[in-house]
């Protein structure tokens, strides 16, 4: 295997033997022992046939496909944790996974003794373990719970551990199976700042039915199918094959001529989207709970400034724990200065619990020609007013920061990386990750319709 290669499966098979009644296991064990090659008590199940594919140190590969296409048998051959039918796989590094909930874990055991087991698994001396148990034990952020017995735990408590054992034992390779999928806002975000810096030198293959976190995490996707590799190649590619795919076996492979409707521009002023008022009277109402403010949130910075308060507000400063999409709001960002600021800038950024910024500004533009001069100890206040867009449910994160200087050369000096967490509970968003407001929405009636 190359030096430049992390992981290589050659022609690697899976069978499983199913067995109609128990009855039949024991004959086949029987027939067995006699190796009699006529007589079978069982049928063949194959959850992979013929697998190949090569990843590069420091690639990122998603894999995609529907339940039971074999994505979680390919990633336990290559953890270890199942023996093949046929073929082979090679790895080069130490090899973490975070697979099913709870894999690895003793559940009559505590916390402290479950990372003792699985570091040691992973490689690590009781003596490493002991020097970075305190790290692992403040990454989980799980408490006394750490002492008691792991089946005491709740599904997000075990994900938790897991992974903040598999953050501290150095490894080479990272084998992610849809364990993200469970766990508060504030730990997935943590999850996802450890996941983006580990993939800029090592290498992550994880399995995702989220189509849209494969092309804004992966440099590669392999989309798995009845076993079987379809497809495999750039992110977006891969995905928009699997998708096309999921739809047409859902509704058939029917094409149509479509008429392209002709239409006038609108002026460009200001408007109130109409439905708004219906969809705010209806189970589509997009509710929008907020949590305060945590100035302890995980950040950086210089120092030269600290953000003291970041709040959400109605127009009218009133603050908000609630919000509906599609609402005027304000986000007032508070600071206190530390040293003398010659050109603060004040931004924000909302994400999703994936890590991806859907949309945010800055003050930049609003001082260049007047920088606004700041000495030591004075209060520094941004207000960012717009229209909240309406949000496909999950959860979200405001990340604020302080810099001084300009786009080119700045500093930070208090960057936070999750402000306020907010979640969206019910939305009238059908694709994509936010709903904008629309100028116009309106079905006409053919019969209404004048030919031009």
């Amino acid at each position: 295997m190359s030096s430049e290669t992390a992981i290589k499966v050659e022609n690697l098979s899976k069978c499983y033997q199913i067995y109609d009644r128990p009855q039949d296991r024991l004959k086949q064990m029987i027939v067995g022992k006699f190796r009699r090659a006529d007589k079978q008590y069982f049928r063949e199940f194959w959850a992979l046939r013929n697998v190949s594919f090569e990843v590069k140190k420091g690639q990122t590969v998603g894999i995609v496909g529907r339940n039971g296409s074999g994505k979680s048998t390919l990633l336990q051959l290559i953890c270890g944790t199942l023996n093949p039918s046929g073929g082979t796989v090679q790895t080069q590094g130490r090899v973490a996974a975070l697979l099913e909930l709870g894999s690895g874990f003793n559940p009559e055991f505590t916390g402290r003794e479950n990372v003792y087991l699985n570091a040691s698994v992973l490689g690590l001396s009781q003596e490493e373990v002991d020097r970075r148990f305190d790290d692992i034990a403040a990454f989980a952020d799980i408490g006394s719970f750490i002492e008691q017995p792991v089946k005491t735990y709740s599904s997000g408590m075990m994900v938790r551990l897991a992974f903040a054992v598999i953050a501290h034992v150095d490894a080479d390779i990272l084998i992610v199976d849809e364990a993200l999928a469970v766990g508060d806002a504030f730990f997935t975000q943590k999850c996802m700042r450890f996941l983006r810096k580990f993939m800029d030198t090592n290498t992550v293959l994880f399995v995702s039915h989220d189509t849209a976190s494969i092309k804004s995490l992966c440099s590669h996707a392999i989309w798995l199918e009845k076993g079987e590799v379809l497809e495999s190649g750039a992110p977006k590619l891969v995905t928009d094959l699997y998708l096309q795919a999921f739809y047409e076996s859902q509704q058939g492979n029917n094409t149509r001529t479509t008429i392209k409707p002709e239409f006038k521009q609108q002026e460009s002023r200001p408007k109130r989207d109409q439905r708004l008022t219906t969809i705010n009277q209806s189970s589509l109402r997009n509710d929008i709970k907020l949590f305060d403010f945590n100035p302890d949130a995980a950040g950086f910075g210089q120092g030269g400034a600290t953000i003291v308060e970041v709040v959400l507000t109605d127009p009218n400063d009133n603050p908000l724990s609630w919000i509906v999409g599609g609402e005027d709001v304000k986000l007032r960002v508070r600071a206190v200065t530390n040293t003398e600021i010659t050109a603060p800038i004040i931004g924000f950024s909302i994400k999703d619990k994936l890590g991806q910024w859907l949309f945010g500004d800055n003050t930049y533009l609003t001082t260049i020609n007047e920088p606004l001069i700041t000495g030591a100890g004075q209060e520094i206040l941004a207000e960012f007013c717009f229209n909240m867009p309406r949000l496909a449910k999950g959860e979200y994160s405001i990340c604020t920061a302080l810099a001084d200087g300009n786009y080119e050369s700045h500093v930070q000096h208090h960057w936070i990386h999750d402000a306020i967490v907010f979640k969206s509970d019910t939305t009238s968003v059908v694709s994509g990750l936010i709903g904008i407001p629309m100028q116009s929405v309106r079905l006409v009636h053919p019969s209404d319709i004048s030919t031009q």
